[in-house]
């Protein structure tokens, strides 16, 4: 009675989302993607860095999924019922750092996994959240990473740092969730990309 209870509460809380079957089976889901942050030409100058590897970011399971989590208070995960990203959040962060950080000057090459041995650079990170906080009207969008900068050559970590960004949703439907999602990702690769050019070197505000 109490799992029925928390279906019915969240299918109530986000009218949005479409009508999900309980007993039918799985339902059908629109796909969406997210996108980095617009950068211009990505010229900088200065630094060269001749490698940069993403790795793949940790996460914990309920995260480590292509279903878009809502968060209907501090101990509740659930998950919008009529949509779904195109890939596992980890991988789909992993992406949008590659292709924000590749398009810059300053690395010769960004990728998800070193073209020899090893590269200049390895970026490890963790998310921590990726979710959607439902306020008394709308929601409250909410991403968090903390990355480590990891200088290959000699195992040093070049930096550390907790990213966050947040961006509101006027209401629980999904056409409102998903801008809000992109706006709040195009906010924290920016952030992360910032950083990680300062930290081999390259001023970000130069970059053109």
């Amino acid at each position: 009675m109490l799992r029925s209870t928390l279906l019915l509460s969240l299918t109530l809380l986000l009218p949005g989302c479409g009508a999900m079957s309980l007993l039918g089976g799985e339902p059908n889901r629109d796909v969406f993607e997210l996108r980095g942050p617009e950068i211009g030409t990505g010229q900088c100058g200065g630094a060269k860095v001749t490698e940069l590897v993403i790795e793949v970011p940790k996460a914990r399971g309920t995260l480590d999924s292509e279903r878009i989590m809502i968060r209907p208070s501090v101990l509740e995960t659930q998950y919008l019922p009529d949509a779904v990203w195109g890939d596992p959040v980890p991988v789909m962060v992993q992406r949008l750092l590659v292709e924000t950080l590749g398009s810059y000057d300053t690395f010769g090459h960004v990728g998800r996994e070193p073209l020899g041995l090893s590269a200049d650079y390895a970026m490890i990170s963790e998310i921590s959240s990726f979710n959607a906080e439902l306020l008394e009207q709308g929601a409250l969008i909410r991403l968090a990473v903390e990355a480590q900068l990891i200088r290959e050559m000699d195992a040093t970590v070049a930096g550390r740092a907790r990213f966050e960004a947040t961006s509101e949703a006027p209401s629980t439907r999904t056409a409102d969730l998903i801008p809000a999602f992109d706006a709040a990702a195009q906010e924290l690769i920016a952030e992360m990309s910032a950083w990680t050019l300062g930290r081999v070197g390259a001023n970000a505000a130069n970059c053109r």
